[in-house]
């Protein structure tokens, strides 16, 4: 067997070491720099609606502080799980990112049988952009201006009470699973395609209360022609000061939002993570930001990404068990 000549094998040694310090030197250089060249923020949507909508004033003022411009690419399909899918592939560099929404990253994973990413391994969170708040809106006729008056109807009404939501599988329809849940209520589902027409029904009298966005519902709650009983987060909304919270009507910790935030593919730098997250936070701690933000029904929650994660591995436990008890599933 021929034997490499020392001196050849440290030539060798020495021409990788070289070549690792490059790389080295190459990839601190662009962590460094960045970013340097226009960012893809993929909205797994289509291109109309709140969440578009939020997107786009978002990556407008981010793009400002960053010094680049975040085009905003809608890839719309399958639940939002076809755009998520292609930002979990794409190229660790923090120059494909994604718009992270509830139904896609915490509900699809207990609806679908099988969804094309995990949300936890395949993303890493920059932070969160802020909660869509829902509540619970009611018939004027009916009577329900609380939670007590809710129960009491329902005992009036053989088979229960029927509410509507956006649709199967939909943030709003966990909300009300979840208060069927633990309340005990007998309630029947009717989902529609989109929170408006459920709305509309509540307005008519065809249905008597419906889980819906607080920003959709604002214009019948000023128009007196729904009764807003209560709001499902943690703190009363912002808009309906009056309004409680149905942990104050005696609901321990009960709490779900609709939210939007920024993810990127796993692997993606640390720096560059660290460099988004504090441009994040500086642009959704604007007043004009927030006040935009909550002209579309979003309170801007600016945090961590730390932060943001683990409220994304707590609303997937928690969906799993509504979704689970009520044995929602979508193919």
């Amino acid at each position: 067997m021929q034997q490499r000549s020392p001196q050849l094998t440290r030539r060798r040694l020495l021409g990788m070491a070289l070549a690792l310090t490059a790389f080295g030197t190459s990839a601190v250089y662009a962590q460094n720099n960045y970013p340097n060249k226009p960012i893809r923020l993929v909205v797994p949507f289509a291109n109309a609606g709140v969440t578009d909508t939020s997107a786009r004033i978002v990556a407008e003022k981010l793009g400002q502080e960053l010094g680049q411009q975040i085009v905003v690419d809608n890839k719309p399909g399958a639940g939002g799980n076809i755009g998520t899918q292609m930002v979990a592939k794409a190229e660790p560099d923090g120059y494909t990112l994604l718009l992270g929404y509830d139904g896609t990253l915490v509900i699809n994973p207990n609806v679908y049988a099988k969804v094309p990413f995990d949300p936890v391994k395949d993303f890493v969170p920059i932070g969160k952009i802020g909660d869509a708040l829902l509540l619970i809106a009611a018939n004027p006729k009916l009577g329900i201006k609380n939670v007590a008056d809710l129960q009491k109807y329902a005992k009036t009404v053989p088979g229960g009470v029927s509410y509507g939501s956006a649709g199967n599988g939909s943030t709003t329809h966990l909300a009300g699973e979840m208060f069927h849940q633990r309340t005990g209520m007998p309630m029947t589902h009717v989902p529609y395609k989109g929170g408006g027409q459920a709305l509309l029904d509540v307005v008519g009298g065809t249905l008597p209360v419906t889980f819906a966005a607080v920003t959709g519902a604002m214009p019948f709650i000023k128009s007196g022609q729904v009764d807003a009983v209560a709001v499902t987060s943690r703190e009363r909304a912002p808009s309906l000061p009056n309004v409680p919270t149905l942990i104050e009507a005696g609901m321990k910790d009960f709490e779900i939002n609709s939210w939007v935030g920024l993810m990127a593919p796993t692997g993606t730098p640390k720096p560059i993570i660290d460099k988004l997250s504090a441009a994040l936070q500086k642009v959704l701690n604007d007043p004009a930001m927030r006040e935009r933000l909550s002209s579309l029904g979003i309170v801007a929650t600016p945090g961590t990404p730390d932060a943001y994660g683990r409220e994304i591995v707590r609303d997937l436990a928690k969906n799993k068990v509504i979704v689970k008890a009520a044995q929602i599933k979508l193919d």
